[in-house]
């Protein structure tokens, strides 16, 4: 069946279910005041006569008073005409005061066929109404009819009902009416179009979007490139870079001349599925259509660079723009010296802090964030502490994410005291903290075993409209569970139901390991059984987190028992629950279990990877069964897992201990030979053995 048709159909059927409803509505409401009308024993005789009456009770809102005035008509030869009925509908719909039961409007456009078929007038006067008292759904279905009696519903008629059921959200509706207009060849606005797809885009309905971009190109109503990039962009972000090459190539096909805008998009979305090989084949086609990158293109490029860890590529594209004369800006820099920091180029960042000077530009906030955060993220903590208390002492401007910074830095020096006390001498000067800050203070005193402080500071906060959130009672319950301190865990528990918070997956496993250290095992297999029941989202991750938090702390015994539980329960393991498990059992020498657990993962159709060997040569190694472990390298190499460079070392490490330094030689050529780039520690202990085969 066409679109068309099967459309006509489903909004016939939606007129039909509306006319058996007004069966009901008839007896109940238009004739339940006829016996009062027809006592007044009136007899018009003339045609124009009622038309005035009915008119006149139609304007005031009496509906059923006109209803019964246009019944009257009927005892009369070829009345009651079309426009009588168009008449009652307009005047009806112009009154403001009278409420709109729209089902007797479906019975009058029934009724009225069998005086003759309705007219164009009919079909918009109808229409128009519906749209005045917002019935959009009504007023499209009108519009099907309408197209279906052989009229052509106007294009500002659809256009008013299509941004009508869009600033109503009724997308899908809306994509209806859309259809409808395609089918009509009518041509969209590109104002209506570009809020359609605005919609569409956040609803998250992305392939709606394309749809309609696809529909429109194929059927050859083209608009400007700027209307599609929005589209583009938006399978980008999403990690969709495949449907929008594909929407790209179309609208090049059309004819449309893309702009920077467009390969910018299709730059972000390769980048961010590192397709780096496609983004210089786009830089190409750029140029060779006469395209040039900007600062934006190029700036967007050198974060994806940077946020891959691809420092050299980043620095790369800066010594590109130089050349082509694209100046970079401040942003541009302050990207660079992040990633510089977190790989401690410090080099690097003295030459871009020197073209920064060159170019005139003043350092802001972000470049102050970038180093600070960048500097605390690799443990620099007392650098990043020194490089922000020169620049508050200094009274530069700073914003809140700086001080937050600053705020970390101290709590990780174990000087959450003054972090409090820089807080609060900070707002006296017209600082302006956020829950960051708060929960940042919070954590700081927790992390100092000062719960009892943190709990008395949630109430000393200025918090925002919903005052404490999540963050700040879970590192306040954590620690309580740490500590065993049951009357404050009730204590948090116990705010989080007044403030209305849900529990997530820190606030469950810090419960299951405060349980997990009373050996109250019930208690935490109930605890896990709610995470799985609740609506939170109990993943992999979190479950995977808890293991490890539970072997960490010599809870081995626990795990064991809640991944049994899990497995029982038919939740999907990965190989990292079980290599968490490997880990922990290696450390205590149950080779019972490690073989239990090796058996169980093959039988789930996983094999052990390079993290799995790695703990199975460590714990060999520990028993001196360097054979064995010489053994599980071989059997990587037949897997095709290349061992890593720590594996060797243990191995090496174990020989020279042994004495059997020929044959650290002979494995370090192995290693050359497979690949495996030797470190620091390999070629200290490869020095130590050429030394001892020389003494000896």
């Amino acid at each position: 069946m066409l679109l068309c048709e099967s459309s006509i159909v489903r909004q016939s059927s939606k007129i039909l279910k509306h006319g058996l409803n007004l069966v009901k509505f008839s007896c109940t409401n238009a004739l339940r005041d006829y016996d009062v009308i027809k006592g007044n024993n009136v007899n018009y005789s003339d045609h124009k006569d009622l038309q005035f009456r009915m008119q006149s009770y139609a304007k005031s809102g009496h509906l059923s008073e006109a209803l019964y005035t246009l019944d009257s008509m009927k005892e009369m030869n070829g009345k009651p005409i079309i426009y009588d009925y168009n008449a009652l509908i307009y005047y009806f719909f112009k009154s403001s005061n009278a409420p709109l039961p729209k089902q007797v409007f479906v019975e009058l456009y029934h009724s009225m066929k069998t005086f003759g078929p309705p007219n164009a007038s009919t079909f918009n006067t109808l229409i128009n109404g519906m749209l005045s008292r917002d019935y959009l759904e009504d007023s499209y279905i009108i519009a099907e009819e309408m197209f279906a009696c052989g009229f052509t519903p106007s294009f500002t008629t659809l256009s008013k009902i299509l941004k009508k059921m869009l600033e109503a959200g009724s997308l899908v509706d809306s994509l209806d009416v859309f259809k409808f207009m395609l089918r009509l060849d009518y041509n969209l606005t590109e104002s209506s179009l570009n809020l359609l797809i605005s919609k569409l885009k956040k609803a998250c309905m992305l392939r709606e979007a394309f749809q309609v971009s696809s529909l429109l190109l194929h059927k050859g109503h083209i608009y400007g490139s700027h209307v599609y990039n929005s589209i583009l962009w938006a399978f980008c972000r999403s990690g969709q870079c495949s449907i929008a090459l594909e929407l790209f190539c179309l609208m090049k096909k059309k004819g449309i001349v893309h702009n920077i805008c467009s390969y910018t998009a299709l730059i972000y979305g390769f980048g961010r599925e590192c397709r780096w090989q496609d983004i210089l084949c786009c830089l190409d086609e750029m140029r060779s259509c006469g395209c040039m990158p900007n600062l934006i293109t190029y700036t967007t490029l050198i974060k994806l660079f940077c946020d891959n860890g691809k420092i050299e590529e980043a620095l790369d594209v800066l010594v590109m723009m130089e050349r082509e004369g694209c100046e970079a800006d401040l942003i541009t820099y302050n990207v660079i010296l992040r990633e510089l920091c977190l790989q401690d180029r410090f080099q690097d960042i003295a030459r871009i802090f020197l073209l920064i000077d060159q170019k005139g530009f003043s350092y802001d906030s972000y470049t102050y964030a970038s180093l600070g955060g960048s500097l605390l993220k690799r443990g620099k903590i007392d650098i990043a502490y020194r490089l922000l208390s020169h620049l508050i002492s200094m009274r530069f401007t700073l914003d809140v994410v700086v001080y937050n910074i600053f705020f970390h830095c101290l709590c990780h020096k174990n000087k959450s005291d003054k972090a409090l006390s820089s807080l609060k001498n900070m707002t006296e000067r017209g600082f302006m903290p956020n829950n960051v800050s708060y929960n940042t203070i919070i954590k700081g005193f927790c992390m100092e075993n000062k719960v009892h402080e943190a709990w008395e500071l949630l109430d000393c906060f200025e918090w925002g409209a919903n005052g404490p959130d999540l963050v700040s009672l879970n590192a306040i319950l954590s620690a309580a569970c740490k500590e065993g301190n049951s009357s404050l865990i009730q204590l948090v528990l116990c705010r989080m139901r007044n403030e209305h918070l849900q529990l997530n997956g820190v606030s469950y496993v810090s419960l299951i390991q405060y349980f997990a250290r009373l050996g109250k095992s019930s208690q935490c297999l109930k605890l896990l059984d709610d995470m799985m029941c609740n609506e939170l989202k109990f993943n992999q991750i979190t479950f995977n987190l808890l293991l490890h938090k539970l072997c960490h702390n010599g809870l081995v015994k626990m795990a064991w028992k809640l991944f049994e539980h899990l497995k029982n329960k038919g939740f999907i393991l990965d190989m990292i629950s079980y290599n968490v498990l490997i880990d922990a059992f290696v450390k205590e020498g149950n080779d019972v279990l490690v073989e239990q657990l090796l058996k169980d993962m093959y039988f789930q159709g996983l094999k052990p990877d390079l993290c799995t060997y790695r703990f199975l040569v460590r714990g060999v190694i520990k028993k001196g069964k360097i054979s064995v472990a010489l053994q599980l390298r071989d059997q990587m190499l037949d897997e095709g897992i290349m061992p890593s460079v720590e594996i060797y070392n243990t191995i090496m490490g174990a020989m020279f201990w042994r004495g059997h330094f020929g044959e650290i030689l002979s494995l370090f050529k192995a290693m050359e030979m497979e690949g495996c780039g030797p470190n620091e520690i390999t070629y200290e202990i490869l020095h130590r053995a050429i030394y001892k085969c020389q003494v000896n």
